[in-house]
């Protein structure tokens, strides 16, 4: 992990630990499962000020490039659960891949439990939307 830990925007960190404590009727056991290593993972995060986010730190609406050791890359826009829409590959935070990303950065390698079984995956790149400087996260 190049930063040691996950990182994550002070606003947007709030919102997460409120989105993780209502998501509780996550539809499948694996995506529960994966909600419960996200919120054991932030209990170590670093939580910064919006100025002290690195660049290449997933957050929301950030758009990254994943390959798997399975031999599969894509790239898909990390969103707030509203905003979700497999056709434009925006992937909601409470789905496993949206769990697995958020907080990590490029170049960086997970393995993570998804429904299709453990993978390994690879950060290619991250890049910052325009609109993520004026997210607005719902209260």
């Amino acid at each position: 992990m190049k930063y040691g830990s996950l990182i994550l925007e002070k606003k947007e960190y709030v919102y997460l630990k409120r989105i993780l404590n209502i998501s509780g009727y996550a539809e499948d056991f694996e995506t529960q499962k994966s909600l419960q290593r996200f919120s054991e993972e932030l209990k170590n995060a670093q939580i910064v000020d919006e100025a002290d986010i690195p660049e290449d730190v997933i957050r929301f609406n950030s758009k990254i490039t994943v390959y798997s050791k399975n031999g599969w890359e894509k790239t898909i826009q990390l969103v707030i659960p509203s905003e979700k829409d497999a056709k434009k590959d925006k992937v909601s935070i409470l789905t496993p891949m949206g769990a697995a990303l958020f907080g990590y950065s490029e170049g960086d390698t997970i393995e993570w439990d998804f429904p299709s079984g453990k993978q390994q995956i690879n950060i290619v790149t991250v890049t910052q939307d325009e609109k993520q400087k004026k997210i607005e996260i719902p209260i």
